[in-house]
């Protein structure tokens, strides 16, 4: 961006914020949000306001995506020709780089660019970007939806695209060794949605999205001992090296390393053969699940093939 669109991009983001934004956007901000959601919990968070959506909040934050994916991360993308141009379905992600989410980002910034602001995308995101009232404006503004199946299914009903992450924290803070590793945790919620609302599902995967920084362990027997599911929906508690904090614990935010970026939408996977009651057979869905792991498996592996860490 020129400098005076830099200046007006800041001007629409101060004015996307707001105040309480903005003070968001500090440390003691962020800790606040953070111990309230810890301390304050609301698990019925109502989150699923497809109509709160704005193209120009979402314009907002796609022309800084864009800018910080092509100059910072060297950003390469293919395989759009897979996201179908209308119509539902359901972009299932490997995820990665833990609370920094760019992998989501420049997912979105990707559709947005090949399709324009009507074709809405909703991506599920874990319940603290909802606990806050300033945050749930922004998120629903932006076209962000809590992680649950109602709002998910109403997306997909009206014939939008709806991105998913389903290994969630475990594969967000999988460890460096495994970073071409596909993590799903065993969880085929988002498979029993695909089935009952008949969505195709289209893989994403991206390499150096999971080098921005390094985990050492994801922390799976620590957050057994705290119990951090019951406080903090997480089943893990990570150990990370990371720019600027150096060793420190993986639920803070950090400043991604500039490692070189590559996203991949593979071929999509469907059942039209499959009812909506084949989400009730765990014998389909085990079938189902599997063979979304392995569509995701091949394409991270072809995205990682010949690639040298940090650099591409």
């Amino acid at each position: 961006m020129a400098i005076d669109d830099t200046r007006a991009w800041f001007a629409r983001l101060a004015n996307e914020l707001g105040p309480d934004g903005l003070s968001l956007l500090t440390p003691p901000g962020f800790f606040w949000a953070l111990g309230k959601y810890i301390t304050v919990p609301d698990r019925e968070i109502a989150a699923d306001d497809l109509e709160a959506r704005d193209p120009e909040a979402v314009r907002l934050w796609v022309d800084a995506f864009r800018v910080i994916g092509e100059r910072y991360f060297r950003w390469r993308v293919q395989g759009l020709d897979n996201v179908p141009e209308r119509g539902r379905a359901l972009l299932v992600g490997s995820h990665n780089g833990g609370i920094m989410v760019s992998d989501s980002a420049l997912t979105l910034a990707a559709i947005f660019d090949r399709f324009g602001p009507d074709r809405r995308v909703y991506s599920l995101s874990h319940d603290v970007l909802h606990s806050n009232a300033t945050l749930r404006r922004l998120a629903a503004r932006a076209g962000v939806l809590r992680a649950a199946h109602s709002g998910g299914a109403r997306a997909l009903r009206e014939e939008h695209l709806v991105l998913v992450y389903p290994g969630s924290d475990l594969d967000a803070t999988r460890p460096f060794t495994d970073r071409y590793k596909i993590e799903l945790g065993g969880r085929k919620g988002f498979i029993k949605l695909a089935l009952r609302e008949r969505a195709p599902i289209v893989p994403v995967v991206s390499v150096g999205t999971h080098e921005q920084w390094v985990v050492l362990t994801r922390g799976d027997a620590i957050a057994k001992a705290l119990r951090t599911k019951q406080w903090l929906r997480l089943e893990v508690f990570p150990i990370v090296l990371n720019v600027p904090w150096g060793l420190t614990l993986g639920i803070f935010p950090y400043l991604p390393m500039p490692a070189q970026t590559s996203l991949s939408f593979a071929k999509p996977v469907a059942w039209p053969e499959l009812d909506p009651s084949a989400a009730e057979d765990p014998v389909i869905v085990q079938r189902c699940y599997d063979e979304v792991h392995a569509a995701l498996q091949s394409a991270m592996d072809e995205l990682a093939q010949g690639r040298t860490t940090f650099f591409g």
